[in-house]
């Protein structure tokens, strides 16, 4: 089977090919046979009807710093694709959500992954709160009075902003922490969002997990370390990657949320976990595939496309 395959990413000229999953995943799109393009999200168009995207004809290779191949610009009706994958990483803004209403027009004829309108309807830190027991005690909320009374009952608490990504303005405070009115005030001069808080969990010292699942089936785990002396252990911000098995608790965690995403479409899925508790369901564009094969685990890439062709053939 030969799929042609549009990807829709920030530049393909800035990924870094040692840890960039979505260049993973379309190398193994690539060594399948299958023909790849690719485009940014502000590329798209939406006309009559009909979606249309502008962008271009990829070849990669895996040599670092000469890793890509690019033909001219061209403008091509997105219906025209077997597969759209919708990889361009968050803030979960706006344009991002009208994105997502584009793809939507051409879904299911056209396979998007994830399936546009449920990466729409689940936000990565409002997602997980449809699952009962899963997550630390957690507040979304913009009332500063609810804030201080979660952390007068919680004590150190996790900040951050409810549509971040990547670690991305993520603090831990103190329970008599004197910073937390500026945080909130910062934020409100940023954003009229929400913010989200959580009970620190002090077992991320230890690491917090990032595990990968495709068609709501876990593939395989890495342990995401945090740096000395700090709560953020994305790879984005310092964190260092290790080989890890599931345990018992992580195999439960997947079993309930694992229907669910299979009955969004949701193909492919990275949660956090920290400890026994789930903080995170990222459906937008989960990274740590390449990490984990360097481990010597499943190649999710490779589960991802299995799945994928087999969805394309009926």
């Amino acid at each position: 089977m030969t799929l042609s395959v549009a990807i829709q990413m920030d530049p393909v000229e800035g990924i870094n090919i040692d840890t960039d999953t979505t260049f993973l995943l379309m190398l193994e799109a690539q060594t399948r046979g299958h023909g790849l393009w690719v485009y940014t999200a502000d590329k798209l168009s939406l006309e009559d009807g009909r979606v249309f995207g502008r962008g271009r004809a990829l070849n990669l290779r895996a040599i670092k710093g000469d890793h890509h191949a690019l033909g001219g610009y061209e403008t091509r009706e997105m219906s025209e694709f077997d597969v759209v994958l919708m990889r361009q990483d968050p803030p979960f803004d706006m344009a991002y959500i009208t994105a997502s209403h584009f793809l939507e027009r051409i879904h299911p004829k056209t396979l998007v992954v994830n399936n546009p309108a449920e990466v729409r309807n689940a936000p990565e830190k409002l997602f997980v709160t449809e699952f009962a027991g899963v997550q630390p005690p957690t507040l979304v909320t913009s009332d500063v009075e609810a804030i201080y009374d979660f952390r007068a009952r919680h004590g150190a608490m996790v900040l951050k902003p409810l549509y971040g990504g990547g670690g991305s303005g993520v603090v831990r405070l103190r329970p008599d922490d004197p910073n937390l009115d500026a945080l909130l005030e910062l934020h409100a001069m940023i954003s009229r969002e929400a913010v989200v808080c959580q009970k620190f969990i002090p077992a991320v010292s230890k690491g917090d997990k990032r595990i990968l699942l495709v068609d709501g089936v876990a593939v395989g785990a890495i342990n995401r370390i945090p740096a000395k002396d700090q709560v953020r252990s994305n790879l984005a911000r310092g964190g260092r990657a290790e080989a890890v098995e599931l345990t018992a608790r992580d195999k439960e965690l997947c079993a309930i949320i694992g229907p669910e995403l299979k009955k969004r479409g949701l193909l492919f899925v990275g949660i956090d976990v920290i400890g026994d508790y789930m903080t995170e369901i990222n459906v937008t564009s989960p990274t740590g595939a390449q990490q984990l094969k360097r481990f010597g685990g499943t190649d999710a890439a490779a589960a991802l496309w299995d799945r994928v062709e087999a969805i394309r053939a009926g």
